[in-house]
């Protein structure tokens, strides 16, 4: 049976190893902000980020991180998934478990900036309330679309 946990050590390859793959094959390389997120992880979390798995029989299946931004607008990110083995449900869990962490540790706002051909992942994004708005710079060569969830009772700006 699947589950969805958090971070655990011996996870951590697949957490690069599911991203790297995913971000080469759809756009051909990695970007700086890429390898610093790989390279920093053990800081992110120290930070309050949480990487969270969907795992059966010991074997990851998808992974997404949420990661603090500023004041109380967290973003969503690494959204990846083992290409080897099939799972069904699993990027919606591992999506939901960290929109839930960055919504129960003090975030109003929750970012995800991604690329328009991407639609499995839009899906996801729309089925979970997120809503399209448009930005001036979107940080990454690849990232041509953005998303943005309002917690209810929180005044937008």
């Amino acid at each position: 049976m699947m589950k969805v946990i958090p971070f655990e050590e011996r996870y951590r390859q697949d957490f690069i190893d599911f991203n790297t793959d995913w971000i080469v094959s759809n756009f051909g390389f990695l970007e700086e902000h890429d390898k610093e997120t790989f390279d920093k992880i053990d800081k992110e979390l120290e930070t309050g980020a949480m990487i969270f798995f969907a795992v059966e029989n010991d074997v990851a299946l998808a992974t997404c991180m949420a990661m603090p931004m500023e004041g109380t607008t967290w973003e969503i990110c690494k959204f990846g998934s083992n290409k080897n083995v099939p799972h069904k449900g699993a990027g919606s869990a591992v999506f939901e478990a960290a929109m839930e962490w960055a919504l129960n540790h003090g975030a109003d706002r929750l970012f995800i900036l991604s690329n328009s051909k991407l639609k499995p992942a839009l899906h996801i994004y729309e089925k979970f309330g997120f809503k399209e708005i448009k930005l001036e710079n979107y940080e990454y060569i690849r990232g041509d679309i953005a998303f943005e969830y309002v917690k209810e009772g929180t005044k937008e700006s």
